[in-house]
């Protein structure tokens, strides 16, 4: 007999799963920093006000620093702007202690990027999507 019902969680109770999990992991290993979670998040903006560039990143439960995205607008590329929002944000990472960085990118994406500014592939995922790669990466400061 089925005693349990699976269904599209709202927002709310998306919270109840989280918080249920960062409550396990901080039972398990203690956070080192606070708050739990700090996003380190940065724009470049042309003069005209419109955002060219930026980095959203959070600094997490043990001071290790997730990138969640880098975008530079295509016209921008290769002009030093994902350079200076990375180094922005592991700098201020560093200062609070990170030791710690690590994220994703696909193989059309930034991956030659990511290694020339000093991170190491620690795990491929193929055909994911489809013929492509996502690398997984990390770099210690």
């Amino acid at each position: 007999m089925k005693s349990f019902v699976v269904e599209e969680g709202n927002g709310e109770e998306w919270n109840v799963v989280d918080n249920e999990i960062i409550a396990y992991n901080a039972s398990k290993v203690p956070f080192t920093q606070e708050p739990s979670f700090n996003h380190i998040n940065r724009v470049i903006k042309a003069l005209d006000g419109n955002i060219i560039a930026g980095i959203n990143s959070i600094l997490y439960c043990w001071n290790c620093l997730y990138i969640d995205v880098l975008w530079v607008k295509e016209e921008f590329r290769k002009e030093g702007y994902g350079s200076a929002l990375l180094d922005e944000v592991e700098k201020i990472a560093k200062e609070k202690g990170c030791k710690l960085v690590h994220l994703d990118t696909f193989d059309f994406q930034a991956k030659d990027f990511y290694l020339k500014h000093g991170y190491d592939i620690f795990g491929v995922l193929d055909n994911c999507p489809l013929s492509h790669k996502r690398y997984y990466m990390k770099k210690s400061l």
